[in-house]
């Protein structure tokens, strides 16, 4: 499954909200430096959606950008 993903950095407010079915708009606190705001949106997105905790959850485009394409897979 991919899910679509905007991401506001820097934010006051950390949060998840799903837009559409496969859209959602993620706030972190963390900046956009050395990866560490990539790294906050995928610890959220686990967080708020993987009740199974085999998914795995990857970055496949948008590493450098607020809009990611995510693809959420079966660990098993």
């Amino acid at each position: 499954m991919y899910i679509r993903v905007s991401v506001r950095t820097d934010a006051g407010v950390e949060f998840v909200r799903q837009e559409s079915d496969n859209t959602y708009l993620i706030a972190v606190r963390a900046p956009a430096e050395r990866g560490l705001a990539n790294k906050r949106v995928i610890e959220l997105l686990r967080e708020n959606m993987a009740t199974d905790k085999r998914l795995i959850m990857r970055i496949v485009s948008g590493h450098h950008s607020p809009h990611k394409l995510i693809s959420i897979e079966d660990g098993k």
